[in-house]
């Protein structure tokens, strides 16, 4: 059995209603946690058969989740699902995961394969970055860095098979708990943007961290810090927060593990 977090902001409930239906047909799923960060409290959404949080001010994404997931831990429960509202898939697939991580045991994250509605996929199997890679190339030309942005996101593997990858996407996050019971929840340092590269490595230095091709999911996914200045503003702030956690330069673990799965991929 899974509990399921998802975190809102000015959401209404049409937009999050059908996510609620397919986790309520999900057969594995025990309790979905409704994070709101918003100022004004929403009672409709007492109404969707989820339990709501209503927090009255914007924690921030991984604070957020934070507050279900030690729910989740003092339940006991072997595995809890972090979840975008702007996601979509097949309620049998949560199932399918379950029983994928049952039989392996040293998986401690998995992210399915994450398609646009215009069913391309989203390259959301990465390196751990570089200050380049995250904050340096959103400025340049992309012709400067298309070569770049490919070994970054891993496009050679063809996104076809089962990938032990160090840093997965935090819009679907199937975590073992045992996992965080080891390495901690999200770092609230982090208001959003980089909490799940830090908690992705984390749990990749103790448990594979998986890529599964055979599950697959749609993400309503909108860049927002590419189109809003502020927005632009509060990832920059977050990721010179995280390297200056990891390193800027010089990140041992950061080239050995990236060194690490380019060879397997390369040899795969």
């Amino acid at each position: 059995m899974i509990n399921v977090s998802i975190v809102l902001y000015n959401h209404s409930q049409s937009e999050i209603s059908p996510l609620i239906e397919c986790l309520r047909k999900s057969t594995n799923v025990s309790q979905v946690f409704l994070i709101d960060n918003y100022r004004l409290e929403n009672p409709s959404f007492k109404k969707l058969g989820a339990t709501y949080h209503f927090t009255g001010k914007n924690l921030g994404y991984g604070t957020a989740h934070n507050i279900a997931i030690r729910k989740t831990l003092i339940q006991g429960l072997p595995y809890h699902l972090v979840i975008n509202p702007d996601i979509s898939f097949e309620p049998s697939i949560l199932s399918e995961i379950e029983e994928f991580m049952n039989n392996n045991s040293d998986i401690g994250l998995l992210m399915p394969k994450i398609l646009y509605p215009t069913g391309e996929i989203q390259y959301l199997c990465k390196l751990i970055p570089t200050p380049f890679d995250l904050i340096v190339r959103r400025f340049l030309p992309k012709s400067w860095t298309q070569k770049r942005i490919e070994k970054f996101e891993l496009r050679s593997s063809g996104y076809n098979k089962v990938m032990n990858v160090p840093y997965l996407s935090g819009c679907f996050m199937f975590l073992r708990t045992e996992a965080l019971k080891q390495v901690g929840l999200f770092d609230e340092r982090f208001f959003m943007y980089p909490e799940d590269i830090d908690l992705t490595r984390r749990i990749h230095r103790h448990y594979r961290t998986v890529f599964y091709p055979y599950a697959t999911i749609v993400h309503h996914h909108a860049q927002s810090s590419y189109v809003d200045s502020r927005m632009l503003f509060i990832h920059i702030y977050n990721m010179i927060k995280y390297f200056n956690k990891w390193g800027w330069i010089f990140d041992k673990e950061r080239a050995k593990v990236n060194r690490i799965i380019l060879k397997q991929l390369k040899h795969s």
